[in-house]
Parts: C-alpha cells; structure tokens; sequence
C-alpha cells in the first residue's frame, strides 16, 4: 500500500468468500481507506474464485474507460480452489442444498474460462500469489495464472511481509 501512494496508484479491494465477490473498495488512492477496509476485512465461507476475477475485469475496464487508469494488475492472494459456481454468484441459479458440492471440473472450467478472459483484456496482468498447501496440492492456482497469462508466485507462509515482498517484487517486475 506504501508502495502505490508512492507510485500514486491506485488499489482496489475485492473480497471473494461467502457466495460472491464484492468490490470493498473501488480504485483509490487512498491508502488509509484501503488499509482500514483490509484490517476490517471479513474471511472464510466459500469461494467464488470465478467472480471476483469476473469483478475485477470489469472494475479494471471500468477504470481504464474513466482514462485514469492505464495499466491494471489483478494480485490474486488465494489457494487457486472454488467452490461457488458463477451462476450462483451472480444470482442466476439457486445456491447448493447444504451438504451438496459442486461439480469440481465444471468449477474449475469456469475458473480457467474467466482467468482467460481477464487474460485477453488489453492493459490486463494477472499476479497469482498462491497460498495452498502443497501437501494437499491441486496446482489450479498455476494453472489461473497460465490462463491468464499472468505470473504465478508460490508463498508457502503467507505472512504480511512475505505478501508484500513478493507482491512489491513482481509488480516492479511486470511495470519492467
């Protein structure tokens, strides 16, 4: 955050859990705001991996039309695992009976549909920081990135400061 007040970026903040991603904070350049959101940030419950990728293309378009945003960088902090449908986040389909999953491949062909999207988008860079536990790999986090073709960075101990170096590191590198 630091960093982009410097930068004079702009953040955005878009949690996914629950049955849908939502847009905290849109495109500022307010750190305290953005810091205080983060801080107070619910987690847990399920995750609609699909939408907020959905949601950040379409906020990332939304701020480049505005023509105060040129480049947008999606940093991704997640496992790379969904278990909301899009259909259902988007409020187009009932949410599963309790106890019911959904269909793994057909979440995980939806995931990789929408990270090659968000890939296609001109001015788009996707950043995977993937935080799964590789005893229980799924390696989809590797995969979203390689959709979108994105860069893809595994932190095995997500602490803050792991986050942010590697998040800092890999920004500077895509701005080249």
């Amino acid at each position: 955050l630091t960093e982009a007040y410097q930068s004079r970026d702009q953040i955005s903040l878009i949690p996914f859990q629950g049955d849908a991603a939502d847009v905290l904070v849109p495109p500022t350049r307010s750190i305290a705001l953005t810091k205080k959101r983060l801080e107070t940030m619910a987690c847990g419950g399920g995750s609609p991996l699909a939408h907020a990728l959905s949601m950040a293309a379409r906020t990332g378009m939304n701020a480049q039309k505005s023509g105060d945003v040129g480049k947008v960088v999606v940093v991704c902090i997640g496992d790379g695992r969904a278990n909301v449908p899009l259909d259902v986040s988007l409020g187009t389909a009932e949410p599963l009976e309790p106890g019911t999953k959904p269909d793994r491949q057909a979440l995980k062909d939806e995931l990789i549909d929408t990270a090659k999207q968000l890939g296609s988008i001109p001015g788009f860079s996707l950043l995977m920081l993937d935080t799964e536990n590789k005893f229980v790999s799924t390696g989809v986090a590797k995969e979203i990135a390689a959709a979108a073709q994105g860069r893809y960075h595994y932190i095995p101990k997500a602490s803050e400061k792991a986050v942010a170096n590697v998040a800092s590191q890999a920004i500077a590198d895509l701005r080249g």
